[in-house]
C-alpha cells in the first residue's frame, strides 16, 4: 500500500528535525484554511452511522472470541489436562502477541489505509480462530501457536476502529458513538461466556464454541469491506478536509509522553485492563468452586463441566455493560459542562468504588453464592463507568494526526502491565497456595479466592491514576483543540525550539511549502 495523499488536506505537517510540541503549535497557526475557500463536503450522516453499526458489529465479534474460552475453560482444562497457571496461559501468549502487535498497526494506522489494515488483520483472525477448534488433546502448544496469532487480527481492529469513530463524527455524537462501541465490549465478552458454554452444551463438544464467532466475522469482513470508508484524518474536526503529518514515529511518540493527561489516563486504563482481565477469565471458574465446596453441585470429573455459572456470569456482564457504560456516559455529558475535568473523575470513582465490592465479593462466596452476585453486579457496574469515557479522553487531548498511535501505545501498555500478566499471576498465585496443602475441592477454592485478593488493591491504584489525570486534562484538551483549528496556543519558550517545515495545500493554487525558523 502506498501512503495515503488523496484526497489533499489543506492542513499538512512536516518535519524534518525533531518535532518540538512548542514548534508545533506554533507553526499550525498559518494552516487555518481561508475564508474565501468553499468547503468540502465530508463523508455523509448516514454512511457514516452505517459505518458504525459495522464496526461495532466486529467489536462484538472480537470480543465475544476473545472470552469464549473462558466460558468453557474447565472443559479446556480436562481435556488438555492443565493446571490452573498453565490454562491461564492461552489467554496471556493471546495477550502478549495482542500488545506487541499494536504498535506496529498504530505506526500503519496514521500513515495507511486504515480499512485495509483492518481487513487484513481480520483475515487473519477469521483463520487462525476457527483452526484453534481442531486442535488435539496432545497438541498443547498449537493451541497456543494459534491463540498466538488471533492476536494479529485483534490489534489491527482495536487499534484503528476507534480512529475511524473519531474522524467521523465530533462532539456529542462522537461521545455517543464510542460509547456504543465500546459498550460492546463488555456485551460481547459477557455473550462469549453465554455463546461458548451453551454452544459447548448443546453439541457437547467444546470445540463447536470456537467455531462460531468465526463464522459470524466472515459475515464482518464483507461488510467492512462494503460499507466502512477510510475518512481523512481529523475530517470531523476540519468539515471533510483532514489533517496529515510527516513526523517520525519517535515524534510521535515523544509527543505523546509530553500529554500528561494521556500518561496517566493510560496508566488508570491499565488499571481497568488488569481488573478486567483477572475478573473475566477466573470468575466463573471462582463461583463454581464456591458452589462446590458450600455442597451446591458436584465437582466436575469430566467433561463436559456445568455451564451455569458461565451462563449467569455471561449475563450479568452483559447487562452490567451497557448499564455503565450509559450511566458513565450521561454523567460525563451532564458534568462536563459544570466541571471540564469530569471524565478522569468519573473513572476514578468508578475503580476506587469497585474495590470494595470485589473484596467483600471474594469473601462472601463461601458463605452466600445469590449476595455474592449482587457484590458483583454493583463492581461490574462501577467498573463498567470506564469504557465509553476513557476512550473518549484519548480522542479529545491526542490530535487526529497521532490517534491510531496513541490508541496503539495505550493499548500495548494496558495490555503488557493489566490483562496480558493478570489471569497467569492470579492462576501462578493460586497453584502456589494451593500446593501448600494437601489437594481438597475445598482447598482448591480458597486458594483461588486469595489470589483474587490482588483485584481490589489494583482497583484502587487505578482510581489513584485518574485522579492525577484530573489535574491536566483541562489544558490538555483545550491545547489539542487549538491545534486542530489552527489558533494554538501561546508557548512560553517558543524561541527555543527547532526549525520546521510546513506544506499548505488549497483548492485555488498550487502547494505551497513554507518555512518557519526559529532560532535559540
Amino acid at each position: 500500500m502506498e501512503p495515503e495523499d488523496k484526497p489533499k488536506p489543506r492542513w499538512s505537517i512536516g518535519s524534518n528535525s525533531g518535532l518540538q510540541y512548542g514548534s508545533f503549535a506554533n507553526s499550525l497557526s498559518s494552516l487555518t484554511p481561508r475564508a474565501e475557500e468553499e468547503e468540502k463536503p465530508g463523508i455523509s450522516p448516514r454512511r457514516a452511522y452505517i459505518a458504525v453499526a459495522v464496526l461495532c458489529y466486529v467489536n462484538l465479534l472480537n470480543y465475544m472470541e476473545r472470552y469464549t474460552i473462558a466460558g468453557v475453560l474447565s472443559n479446556i482444562q480436562k481435556f488438555f489436562e492443565i493446571s490452573d497457571s498453565t490454562a491461564a496461559l492461552i489467554q496471556t501468549v493471546f495477550i502478549c502477541s495482542f500488545l506487541l502487535l499494536a504498535p506496529l498497526f498504530g505506526y500503519l494506522g496514521d500513515r495507511y489505509n486504515r480499512k485495509y489494515i483492518m481487513i487484513g488483520g481480520l483475515s487473519v483472525w477469521l483463520v487462525t480462530a476457527a483452526g484453534s477448534s481442531f486442535v488435539t488433546g496432545s497438541h498443547f502448544w498449537v493451541l497456543m501457536l494459534l491463540r498466538g496469532m488471533v492476536g494479529v487480527g485483534e490489534a489491527s481492529y482495536s487499534t484503528i476502529a476507534p480512529t475511524i469513530i473519531g474522524d467521523l463524527f465530533v462532539g456529542p455524537k462522537r461521545s455517543t458513538m464510542i460509547l456504543v462501541f465500546y459498550i460492546l465490549i463488555p456485551v460481547g465478552s459477557g455473550l462469549g461466556y453465554i455463546v461458548g458454554a451453551g454452544v459447548a452444551t448443546l453439541t457437547g463438544d467444546w470445540r463447536w464454541a470456537l467455531r462460531i464467532t468465526p463464522i459470524l466475522g466472515v459475515v464482518g469482513l464483507v461488510l467492512l469491506f462494503f460499507l466502512c470508508p477510510n475518512p481523512p484524518r481529523g475530517a470531523a474536526e476540519t468539515h471533510g478536509e483532514g489533517v496529515t503529518g510527516n513526523s517520525s514515529y519517535l515524534e510521535d511518540i515523544k509527543y505523546l509522553l509530553k500529554t500528561k493527561s494521556y500518561v496517566w489516563s493510560s496508566l488508570g486504563v491499565t488499571a481497568t485492563a488488569f481488573l478486567t482481565g483477572a475478573l473475566a477469565f477466573w470468575m466463573p471458574t471462582f463461583l463454581s468452586r464456591a458452589q462446590v465446596s458450600q455442597g451446591l453441585q458436584p465437582p466436575c470429573v469430566k467433561e463436559p463441566c456445568s455451564p451455569t455459572d458461565s451462563y449467569i456470569f455471561g449475563a450479568v456482564t452483559v447487562v452490567t455493560g451497557i448499564l455503565g457504560g450509559c450511566l458513565g456516559s450521561g454523567l460525563s455529558r451532564w458534568f462536563r459542562e459544570k466541571v471540564p475535568n469530569a471524565d478522569p473523575l468519573i473513572c476514578a470513582v468508578g475503580l476506587l468504588g469497585s474495590a470494595p465490592c470485589l473484596l467483600i465479593t471474594i469473601f462472601v462466596a463461601s458463605a452466600s453464592i445469590p449476595t455474592t452476585y449482587v457484590f458483583i453486579f454493583i463492581g461490574e457496574v462501577l467498573i463498567s463507568l470506564n469504557w465509553a469515557v476513557m476512550a473518549d479522553i484519548l480522542l479529545y487531548v491526542v490530535i487526529p494526526t497521532r490517534r491510531s498511535t496513541a490508541e496503539a501505545l495505550q493499548i500495548s501498555v494496558c495490555h503488557l502491565l493489566g490483562d496480558a500478566g493478570s489471569p497467569y499471576l492470579v492462576g501462578a498465585i493460586s497453584d502456589a497456595i494451593r500446593r501448600s496443602k494437601s489437594a481438597t475441592h475445598d482447598w482448591n477454592f480458597h486458594s483461588l479466592k486469595y489470589s483474587l485478593l490482588v483485584c481490589p488493591f489494583v482497583g484502587l491504584l487505578g482510581g489513584v491514576f485518574f485522579l492525577l489525570t484530573s489535574f491536566y486534562i483541562i489544558e490538555d484538551r483545550k491545547t489539542a483543540a487549538l491545534l486542530v483549528e489552527g489558533n494554538p496556543p501561546p508557548q512560553p519558550n517558543a524561541a527555543s525550539e527547532p526549525h520546521m517545515e510546513l506544506s499548505v495545500g488549497n483548492k485555488s493554487s498550487h502547494a505551497n511549502n513554507l518555512s518557519v525558523n526559529t532560532e535559540s
